[in-house]
């Protein structure tokens, strides 16, 4: 492990504490921390953990956020949780609607920083798209968010409240009393979105286990993936914590090219992050591992790269499928996408070798929602090419 790689933990700023004096957000909160926050403010110890089971129902089941509206507690009771106590979820500042249908929202959270969160409507599922940070210290230097700097880590209540905003805008909240409907619009979740998931680990958890909490909005764990740029000391503790979906962002072959591409490699390489992926269906019993793979045009694209790869994933024998992503431009991208021919030609080769091989379907490209495409506009930090050549080691005419 090298020890000067520019990547480590250390580098993680901590989540902007709330001004103190304000009202106690209970959204983000584990049912543990509810019922301890519950009962540091007055509520009887032996009725907390009923409290939390009614007050959990009504924000994660039926999406209320007025306590007023919670009929099955008392009115006094009522007006004490108003008084100390807040739903809050991140506000929605623009909303922008593809031609395909995808949806592309800023949302402005504690502090007054934004991030991106998309949505993804397809035939047999709904897709939400989630960040997990504003910005990124990852530096990958083929993705957008990756030219803005780490500004700081969401809380859990940024990240789930993602969600509660998504499921607001797709009007899908169910009606108490209502028939039951179990189709979803928003049927899945995929933490890809602005920044490294596993540099912000707890906060991941917690939300994740909100949204899967059966008494809530009850989203299965194989609804649920993960997709990490190879934070490999926190993959074991994603399987056991978590157990969500993996998805890896491997897009190199060699450790000359990925660290280039995906600088994390400097500290963890190719063959310890196949070992720790190799390890992780053993511990959740999950389905195959994801391998994202952005092709881009004389960088990772050849025969070689191809067979390397199949090379890669059976001496390890790690279930997977690899995902094909072509690459999606943004301005000052030092990087061009693969011909459509050649992206064919290498998922010929990883197909007949026995793997599904998937070609990723541009989504919302005409919006910048597109993969490697997020960035927020109070961010964003006006790069030129030849600057953002310069940082990836890349020459540029």
């Amino acid at each position: 492990m090298s020890t000067s790689a520019p990547i480590t933990q250390d580098v993680m700023t901590i989540p902007r504490k709330l001004p103190e004096g304000g009202k106690i957000n209970l959204v983000g909160l584990t049912r543990d921390q509810m019922r301890e926050v519950l009962i540091a403010n007055g509520t009887k110890e032996k009725q907390a953990k009923m409290r939390v089971g009614q007050i959990w129902q009504w924000i994660y089941q039926w999406g209320v956020r007025d306590f007023h509206e919670m009929t099955n507690l008392s009115k006094a009771y009522r007006a004490e949780l108003d008084e100390i106590f807040e739903i809050a979820i991140p506000e929605v500042i623009t909303k922008q609607v593809s031609e395909d249908g995808t949806r592309k929202y800023l949302v402005r959270i504690a502090g007054g920083h934004e991030v991106e969160v998309v949505y993804i409507p397809e035939d047999d599922r709904g897709t939400l798209c989630i960040s997990s940070q504003v910005g990124c210290t990852l530096t990958c230097s083929f993705c957008h968010t990756g030219t803005q700097k780490l500004v700081r880590n969401l809380t859990a209540a940024e990240i789930i409240g993602q969600l509660m905003m998504a499921r607001d805008d797709l009007e899908e909240w169910p009606v108490p009393g209502a028939p039951k409907d179990e189709t979803r619009l928003l049927s899945n979740i995929v933490l890809m979105g602005m920044g490294e998931p596993l540099y912000n680990f707890d906060n991941v958890r917690d939300a994740m286990k909100i949204a899967m909490d059966p008494e809530g909005i009850s989203l299965s764990r194989r609804r649920i993936t993960l997709s990490t740029s190879g934070v490999v000391p926190e993959i074991a503790r994603t399987a056991e914590e978590i157990g969500c979906l993996l998805a890896i962002s491997f897009h190199a072959t060699t450790n000359e090219t990925r660290d280039v591409l995906v600088p994390i490699n400097k500290r963890w390489n190719i063959d310890e992050l196949l070992q720790a992926l190799a390890d992780y269906p053993k511990v959740s019993n999950s389905e195959r591992i994801t391998f994202e793979y952005v092709m881009l045009d004389g960088v990772n694209d050849t025969d070689e790269d191809a067979h390397r790869l199949i090379d890669h994933i059976k001496r390890y024998n790690i279930p997977a499928k690899i995902n094909l992503i072509p690459f999606n431009e943004w301005p000052g991208a030092p990087y061009k996408r693969s011909s459509n021919n050649r992206i064919r030609a290498f998922a010929n080769i990883i197909y007949q070798a026995g793997y599904a091989s998937p070609i990723r379907k541009t989504r919302g490209e005409d919006i910048m929602a597109a993969c490697g495409q997020l960035k927020s506009a109070t961010e964003r930090a006006r790069k030129s090419r030849k600057q953002i050549a310069e940082e990836a080691g890349l020459s540029q005419p």
